[in-house]
């Protein structure tokens, strides 16, 4: 059975990070949507609410059923190990997300050799969508319907106090 980790703070998760983790499923046996504490990042979202709308929008997608998600607060390669899977996958939106994601396969690797990374493309129509460009359009009152599930916007509506 492989087993593939998707790991990401997502605040909120978005279409695009479904578009990924939905084809992930229609090639590994099992994918675990890894929400992760960032310390770098000042999330919207605590760590349980991101979980709760991760499945939340998993389901109101109509996602495969071999979708898990979980959380950890720590080094996504321990999570890795924990469980015996070896493989991340990570989306890629444009070139600049290629250097990024580079810098952390190579820390992956320098921390567990056996640890290897997929990068995939996220489809054109999501290609700028990201949760930070989200989060502002929800700030200034705009529409995001085509960007995140009713769920996850609602929820951003009710954290950013718009009406």
């Amino acid at each position: 059975m492989t087993k593939v980790v998707y790991p990401g703070t997502f605040d909120p998760i978005t279409k695009g990070h479904l578009d990924i983790l939905v084809r992930a499923a229609q090639v590994f046996d099992e994918v675990t949507l890894l929400v992760l504490s960032n310390l770098q990042k000042k999330s919207l979202f605590s760590l349980e609410e991101r979980v709760m709308l991760a499945r939340s929008a998993i389901e109101e997608s109509g996602a495969p059923r071999n979708i898990v998600v979980d959380s950890y607060e720590g080094v996504t390669v321990h999570y890795l190990e924990e469980h015996g899977i070896r493989l991340i996958i990570r989306g890629l939106r444009a070139v600049s997300d290629y250097e990024y994601e580079i810098q952390l396969f190579l820390a992956n690797k320098y921390l567990n050799a056996q640890v290897e990374t997929v990068l995939m493309p996220t489809s054109l129509r999501y290609q700028f969508v990201s949760s930070s460009l989200v989060k502002e359009m929800v700030s200034f009152g705009l529409d995001v319907s085509e960007f995140v599930t009713p769920t996850v916007e609602k929820a951003l509506k009710e954290k950013l106090e718009v009406k």
